[in-house]
């Protein structure tokens, strides 16, 4: 089951955790990391089979971080033009 849509590019994929790439990346896993052995499986099979590919992105520029980290103003503010969202009742 899926969106039916089909690509032959790697979908990217931006990580802000260098964490987040090893553990994608190395087959090894620790007693620490089993609660999310299943889903770097998936993600690590999906990188091995060229069906995404995996990209640093530094913590200041994840634009995932307006929908999951508490932000200042002008962090938030940033992000909001990035994801170029607007407020439609602001004068122009």
């Amino acid at each position: 089951m899926g969106l039916g849509l089909s690509s032959t590019d790697a979908i990217p994929v931006y990580y802000d955790s260098q964490s987040t790439l090893h553990h994608a990346h190395n087959l090894v896993f620790h007693d620490r990391s089993k609660h999310i052995e299943m889903d770097c499986d998936f993600v690590r099979d999906a990188i091995q089979d060229g069906t995404i590919v995996s990209n640093h992105v530094s913590t200041t520029s994840q634009l995932a971080n307006f929908f999951t980290k508490p932000l200042g103003k002008q962090r938030f503010e940033f992000l909001l033009r990035k994801l170029s969202i607007c407020d439609i009742h602001a004068p122009t």
